[in-house]
């Protein structure tokens, strides 16, 4: 760090989401790691008070460890705006955009990158008439880590029930079958892919339970396939004009070479658990958990 006294880091963690479990141990991974690189960490639970927090902290940049809505969609980019505090991760109108499914489509369908087909529905209108071409799957539009997801397989005979909690709103998807693969594009690099090898899919006990899947980091692919997920990663960085971090997530049906690669979406707060794919893409590229964090600090800034 330039200055002798190590900079004050605020990392945001929890907050009010369904991802609020997994913001905790990406908050808490993360505070470990900057004190390791030297900083001066207040890890704080972002709440009703929050600003008051932060007033407190007088912190000098905030390392954004939230997840989901409220964290990852603008919100508390605004508050941070508003407050004049250097933050890490993408801005206002990139977060807000990203965490918008549908909307990260059309941008992407707009740039010429490949998407599968989806529709916005109103959970009151999806009775017993199938609403796409099986299968499909059903999601809430604006939430991540794999919440709320309900795969309608082939032989169902109707649209599943919803959980109580879904919203009035939600995004249905044409499945694309085949590998998980992503990418983290760190700064203007995009590192490298990895193969998500699961018992089924890729749901949320697969990314955050211990054992729930398996990593192959680089992925055994060939180069076009390996080259176009790194090329398709940074371009969906780009068009979304993320900053800091991100991670795109893909879908690849082999049997159809390029063709069958598609993009899902792009994370633009890519969990830091002990199980997240973005650190072990760092690790795998020579950049360690802690000089990975000190990187979204020295990147932090306002204006984003």
């Amino acid at each position: 760090m330039s200055s002798r006294t190590p900079k004050t880091v605020a990392v945001l963690m929890g907050g009010l989401g369904a991802e609020r479990a997994v913001s905790l141990s990406t908050g808490q991974e993360c505070a470990t790691a900057l004190r390791q690189a030297g900083y001066r960490v207040v890890e704080i639970d972002a709440g009703a008070d929050l600003v008051a927090d932060l007033q407190r902290v007088q912190p000098d940049v905030v390392f954004n460890a939230l997840h989901g809505r409220w964290g990852e969609d603008g919100c508390v980019q605004g508050v941070l705006e508003w407050m004049q505090i250097p933050y890490t991760h993408s801005g206002v109108l990139s977060s807000a955009l990203a965490m918008d499914k549908e909307k990260t489509k059309e941008v992407f369908r707009a740039e010429g990158l490949p998407v599968v087909e989806s529709l916005l529905i109103a959970r009151a209108d999806l009775g017993k008439t199938h609403p796409m071409a099986l299968p499909y799957v059903i999601k809430p539009n604006n939430e991540g880590s794999s919440v709320g997801v309900y795969l309608v397989e082939e032989g169902a005979l109707s649209p599943p029930p919803l959980s109580d909690d879904m919203p009035d709103v939600v995004m249905v998807e044409a499945f694309a079958p085949g590998r998980e693969l992503t990418t983290t594009v760190l700064g203007a690099r995009a590192l490298t892919v990895t193969d998500i090898l699961t018992d089924r899919w890729y749901d949320y006990d697969a990314k955050y339970v211990e054992g729930g899947s398996q990593h192959i980091v680089p992925a055994n692919l060939p180069q076009d396939i390996f080259s176009a997920c790194l090329d398709y990663a940074l371009k969906a960085h780009e068009v979304l004009d993320c900053r800091g971090i991100s991670r795109t997530d893909f879908r690849w049906d082999e049997g159809r070479g390029l063709d069958g690669l598609v993009l899902l979406e792009t994370n633009t707060q890519p969990g830091m658990t002990p199980t997240s794919l973005s650190p072990e893409q760092a690790e795998a590229v020579g950049i360690s958990f802690p000089d990975l964090c000190k990187f979204l600090v020295e990147d932090a800034s306002c204006n984003r």
